[in-house]
């Protein structure tokens, strides 16, 4: 039978202590309502006795969420505990997280104290916080260096004391996934009473391992998973909630679910990384820009003929449209006529291997071929008439002090129409203003701006993707003013909309 993992997702406290990522509590119920939208199930919201901020954030997350369980973290503090309960008092499922290290090093140099006084501070901790709510959660901080024996002790203490999960925190991602998994295993059956709560992941990614040791505290009877979007969090970051969820999905000899809806898993990635001001590492696994990206002319004709051939995900299943074919000199002839095809070139096979020759002459010159260039060396090739629709004019007003505001002008099968709109910025407005002027329902998936040359007075190329009806559209234009290139890009987009 399937076995249900409960996804405890700690973005909002762990993965908010990276350095110069901290969010207020408007963007803090943002993501809130993200992760309620991706199907997690728990989420921590916040630590609310370390700041007002963080006591904000748990009581507002608590009045918008409404399906996952709202969780907040104390130590094993009774003034901790005291405050978290107050954060949560309008949360329609709470939970309390309290703990305490558990380790010979923490125990001797943190506390400076004795293992009976931490299992005793430990099982307090728990009853304590049971008088507030029905779910308390329980951490043995440092659970990856602690000695088996004395953490089944605890973990057989604070289940006693009423602890409904347990949570054994790999917290400086020290451990092995063998060495995880049979601290895992260890507990379930050492510890008499450990069917009377669900034992939770917790790991760090010093060593690059935490992902492979979460599964592996699955696979040895770990039944929920803390982690983050991005796999943001300290130092090197906490299990990756994207990786995680889409392991569990593809193999499905483990016979393991979640209740995550993955199409929503880029849509999450964005938010974090925008809100967060932390870009996404192009190679990260599952939601990095390179993650479904094809350079090689062998893996690009093979994707083409096949997705499987070289991708064990398929696109769509994390809310993305498609892979990405990227052109360099190591591509094949596949790959460059399937993407003179989206331009809209129909080749026989002679001006095909034409144009070939000619890119890789470029392409050897160049990283990467855009566009751009595929319109230069191929230009000849396609019947190019008069747009169906151009810009006549453009009319923008911007600064500090103003209002982002333009006039679009444009033509349509001879006609002139005109329209104003304001915006977030010059580009925004200018958008706004061509979409209220075509009356289609587009939506900009990617806008990307380069300089062709170098120097302030740069000719800049513009390079947009829009969503019209499922359906995605190319836009291209280079000028001086990269206002002006965007707008012309945008409606050569949408001119190539039937």
């Amino acid at each position: 039978m399937t076995s249900k993992i409960n996804i405890f997702d700690t973005t909002l406290r762990d993965g908010e202590q990276v350095p110069g990522c901290q969010l207020n509590t408007v963007e803090k119920i943002e993501i809130a309502r993200q992760l309620e939208k991706l199907g997690v199930d728990i989420i921590e919201a916040g630590f609310p006795v370390s700041s007002p901020g963080d006591f904000e954030s748990v009581v507002e997350i608590s009045k918008t969420v409404q399906v996952p369980v709202i969780c907040a973290l104390t130590r094993a503090v009774n003034k901790d505990i005291d405050v978290a309960a107050d954060s949560l008092k309008y949360a329609k499922k709470k939970r309390i997280h309290t703990g305490i290290g558990t380790s010979e090093l923490h125990i001797k140099h943190k506390f400076k104290s004795t293992p009976e006084d931490v299992l005793k501070r430990a099982a307090e901790a728990v009853k304590y916080a049971r008088k507030f709510v029905d779910d308390v959660e329980f951490y043995a901080e440092d659970a990856g260096r602690t000695d088996n024996e004395f953490l089944a002790r605890v973990i057989e203490a604070v289940i006693k004391a009423g602890a409904t999960v347990v949570n054994i925190p790999d917290t400086t991602g020290y451990c092995l996934p063998g060495e995880y998994g049979e601290k895992i295993a260890f507990l379930v059956n050492n510890v008499p009473n450990i069917d009377k709560a669900v034992i939770s992941t917790h790991c760090h990614n010093d060593l690059g391992m935490a992902t492979a040791n979460t599964i592996s505290g699955i696979i040895n009877g770990a039944g929920q998973v803390e982690v983050t979007v991005n796999g943001i969090g300290e130092r090197a970051g906490n299990t990756s909630l994207e990786e995680v969820v889409m392991a569990l999905k593809s193999h499905h000899s483990l016979d393991f679910e979640t209740g995550i809806d993955s199409t929503q898993i880029m849509k999450s990635s964005r938010l974090v990384s925008t809100l967060m001001r932390m870009p996404v590492q192009p190679n990260k696994a599952i939601v990095g820009r390179n993650a479904f990206a094809h350079s090689s002319g062998i893996h690009q004709d093979g994707v083409l003929k096949h997705r499987q051939n070289y991708e064990i995900i398929d696109p769509a299943d994390v809310g993305l449209k498609e892979s990405a074919i990227v052109l360099t000199a190591r591509s094949g002839r596949a790959a460059l006529n399937h993407r003179l095809q989206i331009l809209g070139y129909d080749l026989n096979t002679d001006e095909l291997e034409e144009v070939y020759n000619r890119f890789l002459e470029l392409a050897d010159r160049k990283k990467d071929i855009s566009d751009d260039d595929l319109e230069i060396i191929a230009g000849e090739k396609k019947q190019k008439g008069k747009p169906p629709i151009e810009l006549v004019s453009l009319q923008v007003m911007c600064g500090k002090s103003t209002i982002p505001t333009a006039t679009v002008q444009v033509s349509f099968k001879g006609d002139v129409f005109t329209e104003t709109a304001s915006g977030n910025g010059p580009i925004d407005a200018s958008f706004t203003a061509v979409k209220n002027l075509v009356k289609r329902r587009v939506r900009l998936e990617e806008f990307l701006i380069q300089a062709i040359t170098r120097g302030s007075d740069d000719l800049g190329k513009v390079h947009v993707q829009i969503e019209h009806k499922g359906d995605n559209y190319y836009g291209f234009s280079a000028h001086t003013d990269i206002v002006t290139a965007s707008v012309e890009a945008f409606l050569d987009a949408i001119s190539k909309i039937s």
